[in-house]
């Protein structure tokens, strides 16, 4: 059976990240190990870590000199032993089962990498409508700008939110991540991984914060989202569009 290693971005995620380890307590299978890649937090992170580490049978960090989530997440990977790599937002919940729906999928030669259904909620609401259409955008988005990869290669258009996982083999002969991609990292690496094999939204779901939607509000955040996803599949400068999704914790 495929070993999987958990990869979480962090940057001052006090406020999320005590939950979210508590949740991956719950997996069956459970996870080769957890690296939490740290961009260099200023609040309680770090701390809050060494506290919860007892509780798992592999946890620990790795310190990356620049925050920047491709960069970190690179920095996780070059630390994993496991067959799969799975990268997992701090606000992001997985089901008790998620390990094994990973297995499942790439168990399949043909498939090169997977994300799940996002659904993103807060304390007193869930977004139904953005969920809708960011499950919806992983198929109209490259049958739009990569047509010919959507039809014949099995392209799919995954965001962080919905849990990316694929090979680690696989991920490191295509270099990972690019590290200077400061916004639609997973879009990038997709396109790398396609070579592989398809890509597969699978028919799960995870949870997901919708802090953004909070911040921004539901017409704003929305917009932004679309904005951001025609912008880069026209080829507009991913640096120039990181100057409108500012980073909300």
């Amino acid at each position: 059976m495929l070993s999987v290693s958990i990869i979480i971005p962090t940057l001052n995620e006090e406020r999320t990240l005590p939950r979210a380890l508590r949740l991956l307590q719950r997996l069956c299978p459970e996870p080769i190990e957890i690296i939490v890649a740290d961009g260099g937090s200023t609040d309680r992170t770090v701390q809050l870590i060494d506290a919860i580490r007892p509780c798992f049978r592999s946890l620990r960090v790795v310190r990356c000199r620049q925050a920047g989530r491709a960069c970190q997440m690179n920095a996780g990977a070059a630390k994993a032993s496991g067959d799969i790599l799975c990268f997992l937002h701090a606000d992001t919940a997985l089901p008790d089962d998620a390990l094994a729906v990973m297995q499942r999928t790439l168990a399949d030669a043909r498939t090169s990498a997977g994300g799940f259904i996002s659904l993103m909620r807060g304390p007193s609401s869930t977004r139904w409508v953005t969920s809708l259409h960011n499950y919806l955008k992983t198929y109209y988005a490259p049958l739009l700008f990569r047509p010919h990869l959507f039809l014949f290669r099995g392209a799919r258009l995954l965001f962080g939110d919905q849990v990316i996982f694929c090979r680690r083999e696989q991920f490191m002969s295509v270099g990972g991540y690019t590290d200077t991609m400061p916004i639609m990292e997973e879009a990038d690496l997709l396109l790398k991984l396609i070579r592989f094999g398809r890509v597969r939204q699978v028919n799960r779901v995870v949870e997901s914060s919708d802090r953004r939607v909070a911040k921004w509000g539901f017409w704003k955040a929305n917009g932004i989202f679309l904005v951001i996803g025609f912008l880069w599949g026209v080829g507009y400068p991913p640096d120039k569009l990181k100057r409108w999704f500012e980073d909300i914790r």
